[in-house]
């Protein structure tokens, strides 16, 4: 009986120590995917904000080139002229509100919209700007102190003839831009998110009040090398391991930053993995003590290996689901509830192909046979999913195939609800193709839309210049000029038909495409109509405006070069521009000849 007893002992602590190594390796092995896929949602998550970053400080440097495009500076010592433009920029402006300046070539102030509190020309901030421009790019200095403001300067070249003759410099508050007010947005208890100058100083954070101050020197260290990928940066600060995701090469040498203790970075999973593998040596030593708790240890360890998982899932940040190879939900986390509407286990057993978007559905079933196929393969894609109230967001997905690995058999699913900056994302690429006085498509757009035309049918070309804006503009102001146009604008659209574009692609130029038109009668209907539209007088601020159009046409064949189409449209404006403007027009002018531009009023 003793040898009977010996032997049950033996067995239950060799079947207790197998069972309690295989779950320490489970554990440990559910862990790192875990890590995995955690690490590498948290660097795109960086990295998409840090595109946002760059995109919002190429947008200030835009607004900078948008200005040179509607206005001529003189570039004269002191200029009056000069200076009340630069007073027009800054009034408009919503990001260079503490001033701005024009700079010959060596720096040297030509004129500024305010007579004090300029940057010293010999401040070191200026070097990266200088490098920038001198690269062909938009340049942006380093984080200034002057008279306790925090200010970026931003530059683009002032050209003549084609050679840059000067500078014109915005001067950005950074305590009070857009990128700051975004940031504020992203403000979180567990990690702090701040965008640093090539010097490591805060140009814009999370806490307003950290603006100016210096981030940690093992962050400082890392910004030179830092990729635009990202790059982990693990230091010490006050006695506290910290994490920090850097993602650099960003416009003037800045930086994008999230920082973030390592006990938050590694949330609760990990806290609740050294409890586990305390329980399993524990249950070991029972297991020698009596045969009896062999079953009872047993039972206790499938329960905990459930708690492990339920740690695991329940305490990511995301929805976690777990799939079959057909795609079915064998896990789902409990955050389905509080992000997708449903009821917690109701999407266990289903397709998750079921709540995908019928557009996206059949791209999403190819991609994930692919993953299935790729051991430990990651896959990291977007697409639209169907909540419980049925209205499809954006989710961006992580998918890790984690088929062979024991502790989970199957596929990892870190998601995240991306809508939001996907509307952030549209909005920016929309802004960059359309006017924003008047909402119509810019040049850049246009110019698209005809090459794309011509490569498949002939196109009529329409440029409109506007007789008598000039005056209007000096006599009533910007003001009254901005609402001048966009009245203008209105009325064009009247005038188009619903396949024509319209664009405004200068001060009070305007283009009409009209693709697939070869009567030239219909293209005359046209302009007649823009020009009756354009000659009936505007009521701007309680006065009658009297305005007229000039009206240039190209009849375009297909496969003819754009810009040479848009020039002889343009020639054919200033034709009837020189011979007294749409008072005098009876008819269009038909121009196929190439043509300069020109800059003339009649």
């Amino acid at each position: 009986m003793r040898l009977r007893n010996w032997i049950g002992v033996v067995i239950s602590v060799l079947l207790l120590a197998a069972a309690g190594t295989v779950g320490i390796l489970v554990n440990r092995s559910a862990l790192r995917a875990a890590d995995a896929v955690h690490r590498a949602d948290s660097q795109a998550l960086a990295v998409n904000n840090g595109l946002l970053t760059r995109q919002l400080q190429l947008l200030s440097a835009k607004e900078l080139a948008s200005f040179l495009t509607d206005h001529v500076l003189h570039l004269g010592k002191g200029s009056a002229a000069d200076k009340q433009a630069l007073a027009t920029l800054v009034a408009k402006s919503t990001t260079f509100t503490y001033g701005a300046l024009i700079t010959d070539l060596s720096g040297n102030v030509l004129s500024a919209s305010r007579a004090t509190g300029l940057p010293s020309a010999a401040d070191a901030a200026w070097k990266p700007l200088k490098a920038s421009l001198a690269a062909g790019q938009p340049g942006f200095s380093s984080i200034m102190n002057v008279n306790g403001t925090y200010l970026e300067a931003v530059a683009v070249p002032i050209t003549v003839g084609g050679t840059a003759a000067g500078l014109l410099i915005g001067l950005n508050p950074v305590a009070s831009t857009s990128l700051q007010q975004y940031l504020e947005t992203l403000k979180d208890a567990t990690h702090t998110t701040v965008v640093v100058d090539p010097a490591g100083t805060i140009a814009a954070t999370d806490t307003a009040a950290n603006v100016g101050t210096k981030v940690d020197g093992a962050i400082q260290a890392a910004l030179a090398g830092a990729p635009t990928g990202g790059t982990f940066v693990e230091y010490t600060s006050g006695g506290t391991a910290m994490v920090a995701m850097v993602v650099g090469q960003l416009p003037g040498g800045y930086a994008y930053v999230r920082t973030q203790t390592r006990e938050s970075f590694d949330g609760a999973v990990h806290a609740k993995s050294q409890t586990l593998n305390m329980t399993l040596l524990a249950m070991l030593l029972i297991g020698v003590a009596a045969v009896s708790m062999l079953g009872y240890r047993t039972m206790l360890q499938r329960r905990r290996s459930d708690e492990r998982f339920q740690a695991l899932f329940q305490h990511a940040p995301d929805l976690v689901s777990v799939l079959d190879a057909t795609g079915k939900i064998a896990f789902s986390s409990p955050s389905a509830g509080a992000i997708l509407g449903f009821e917690t286990g109701l999407l266990v057993g289903t397709s998750v192909f079921d709540i995908v978007h019928p557009e996206d559905r059949p791209f999403m079933v190819q991609q994930f046979g692919t993953l299935i196929g790729e051991k430990n393969g990651v896959l990291r894609l977007q697409c639209r999913v169907r909540p419980a109230d049925g209205e499809y967001r954006w989710f961006e997905f992580t998918a890790s195939n984690q088929m062979d690995n024991p502790a989970l058999a199957g596929v990892v699913i870190n998601a995240r609800d991306v809508s939001e900056n996907r509307a952030f994302q549209e909005r920016l690429e929309f802004e960059a193709q359309h006017d924003a006085l008047t909402g119509l498509p810019n040049r850049r757009r246009m110019q698209d839309v005809l090459g794309a035309s011509l490569r498949y049918d002939a196109v009529a070309v329409l440029f409109v210049d506007l007789d008598g804006f000039k005056p209007v503009n000096d006599a009533h102001g910007h003001e009254a000029g901005d609402e001048l146009l966009r009245q203008v604008a209105t009325r064009l659209s009247a005038c188009v038909r619903e396949d024509d574009v319209l664009s405004r692609v200068g001060g009070d130029e305007f283009v009409v495409l009209m693709p697939g038109v070869f009567d030239p009668a219909a293209v005359e209907a046209t302009s007649a109509r823009i020009r009756q539209a354009i000659e009936a007088p505007f009521t701007i601020d309680g006065n009658e405006v009297r305005i007229g159009a000039s009206v240039g046409v190209h009849m375009a064949p297909l496969s003819c070069d754009p810009d040479e189409a848009l020039r002889a449209a343009d020639h054919a404006m200033y034709t009837i521009k020189k011979s007294g403007g749409s008072r005098a027009q009876r008819e269009p002018a038909f121009v196929v000849s190439n043509h300069g531009r020109h800059r003339a009023e009649p």
